[in-house]
C-alpha cells in the first residue's frame, strides 16, 4: 500500500471514530434532556410529537428551525415562562434550572426532541 493510500485509510478511520463518538454523545444528551424534561414536569403539558396543553416539541422545532436566535429565545421562555407564542395558556417559569440545563433542554427541543431510545 502506498503512503497516500495508507494516510487516506487512517483519515477515514479517524473520521469514523469521531462520528461514532458524536452519535454516542448525542444519545447521552438526548437521554439527559428527556430526564430533565420529565423531572421538571415539562411532559405534563408537552409531548414529543403531539399537542397536549402546549405544543409538541417537534412543532416548536419546526416553528423556530430558521431562527438564529431560537436557542436564546427558548432558554428565556423555559426560564421565565409566559404566554402568547402558542396561545393564551401560560407556561410556568422554571427558574430553578441552571444555564447548562436550559441549554441542554433548548437544544434538544430545537432538534425535535429526539428519543434517547
Amino acid at each position: 500500500m502506498n503512503f497516500f493510500a495508507q494516510q487516506l485509510k487512517y483519515f477515514f478511520l479517524a473520521a469514523l471514530f469521531s462520528i461514532s463518538s458524536l452519535s454516542v454523545q448525542a444519545a447521552t444528551d438526548d437521554a439527559k434532556a428527556f430526564a430533565l424534561a420529565k423531572q421538571n414536569a415539562c411532559l405534563g403539558c408537552h409531548a414529543l410529537d403531539k399537542k397536549i396543553v402546549g405544543p409538541s416539541f417537534q412543532s416548536v422545532a419546526k416553528k423556530y428551525a430558521n431562527d438564529p436566535t431560537a436557542t436564546t429565545f427558548l432558554k428565556n421562555k423555559i426560564l421565565k415562562g409566559g404566554s402568547g407564542s402558542w396561545g393564551v395558556v401560560p407556561m410556568p417559569a422554571n427558574a430553578k434550572l441552571n444555564d447548562a440545563d436550559l441549554s441542554l433542554l433548548a437544544t434538544w427541543i430545537l432538534r425535535g426532541a429526539p428519543s434517547a431510545n
